[in-house]
């Protein structure tokens, strides 16, 4: 029986998990919080710090492959376990390449791959000197996620909200649509591409709402975005699954956004939606298996369930019945009894042949489910 050790236990994990037990892995988890959404269900749960390069390499070193669900992690530790036989998957200095956005970008640029023009800022006053730039998106080069450690500066009056700390500076742009490819890659060079998705990002959270898969976008398009998500994968010479956002402007062009080293929000759909789940394909590229057919199935959406504004506490669902009516829903709950605003509390699928029923769906979905609490 195959054994893989995974860093991180939240709702990436569980999913992972759940796709382990149809090809018996057994799945050991280590995560900081006690009460992750995998410590029920993994083979063995561990409670540590994954930044703390002791802890890391103890937990790693009892196994022979070891592959993450979150990129905060020590690398220096996965990089020892590496160097000592291990397989670690992806490669740890490609997880140490992804925690810092500057570094991105300039992977990117050495690489002839088609991204947005950037300034790299030391600090706040940095970013204020080259007000010039602007409109730009201010990221922070280490920490951010899920929409944290980002924020637009379309004036001098924006400034105030720099980040006072390395980063950098991104051209604003002028998108019509923003698009995700996850694409695999196995120890024998062997590379598969999901079709990809739209996103349609929440507002104020800055991370997405729901998706649309296939992304609305012609053939070309798609092609285009297909290619560059390839040739990425190729230029790192990453084992595993990459995740790769990017803007379609409004005259064509495709622009690499920001890159994931994992399964990602924008494959949960796949579940039901494609012959093969990432999930899956995560499992088939670092086990050096034949990759899965990436093929849509039919038309779909996901929703992301997010904790509602003003509420903290612990979760209660509404509208649970009112949804599972819809026909074509697929239900995913993350099993964290804390809500709070923004959190990734679940999703649903939704499957449908008709693009305009799927749109309608998406509507009742996102207007009848809240997650909510008795503290406010």
């Amino acid at each position: 029986m195959k054994k893989i050790a995974v860093l991180g236990g939240g709702q990436l994990g569980l999913m992972l998990i759940r796709s382990a037990i149809d090809f018996n892995i057994e799945v050991a988890i280590m995560d900081p919080n006690p009460e992750a959404p995998c410590q029920k269900i993994a083979t063995n749960f561990t409670v540590g710090d994954l930044n703390d390069f002791d802890t890391v390499y103890n937990f790693g070193k009892d196994y022979d492959l070891i592959t993450i669900e979150i990129e905060q992690v020590n690398t220096k530790a996965l990089q020892k376990l590496s160097d000592e036989g291990k397989k670690v998957f992806p490669q740890p200095h490609i997880i140490e390449m992804i925690q810092d956005k500057r570094i991105q970008k300039q992977f990117y640029a050495e690489n002839n791959i088609p991204t947005a023009d950037f300034i790299l800022t030391e600090n706040a006053a940095d970013v204020a000197s080259n007000v010039a730039f602007l409109p730009a998106v201010n990221k922070i080069g280490k920490g951010g996620y899920d929409g944290r450690g980002v924020q637009i500066m379309r004036s001098h009056q924006d400034l105030v909200k720099a980040f006072d700390a390395p980063g950098l500076l991104e051209k604003l742009v002028d998108f019509e649509k923003e698009i995700s490819v996850i694409v695999a890659r196995n120890e024998d060079g062997d590379i598969k591409a999901f079709p990809p998705v739209e996103l349609v990002f929440h507002p104020e959270a800055n991370l997405v709402e729901y998706l649309m898969a296939p992304a609305q976008i012609n053939d070309n398009i798609a092609a285009e975005a297909i290619g560059i998500a390839v040739n990425l994968t190729r230029k790192l010479g990453m084992i595993g699954l990459l995740a790769v956002e990017m803007f379609v402007t409004k005259d064509g062009q495709v622009l690499v956004n920001e890159i994931a080293p994992r399964t990602h929000n924008s494959g949960h759909q796949s579940i039901e939606s494609n012959m093969t789940s990432q999930f899956e394909q995560q499992l088939r590229s670092i086990l050096n298996w034949p990759l899965g057919d990436t093929s849509l199935i039919i038309p779909s959406a996901m929703i992301n369930l997010l904790g509602e504004e003003g509420h903290t506490g612990i979760a209660k669902i509404e509208g649970l019945k009112d949804v599972l009516k819809v026909s074509g829903c697929h239900m995913h709950l993350y099993g964290k009894k804390i809500t709070k605003p923004f959190r990734k509390m679940g999703h649903v699928t939704i499957r449908d042949n008709s693009i305009e029923q799927l749109k309608e769906k998406i509507d009742f979905v996102k207007k009848t489910i809240k997650f909510v609490s008795d503290e406010q």
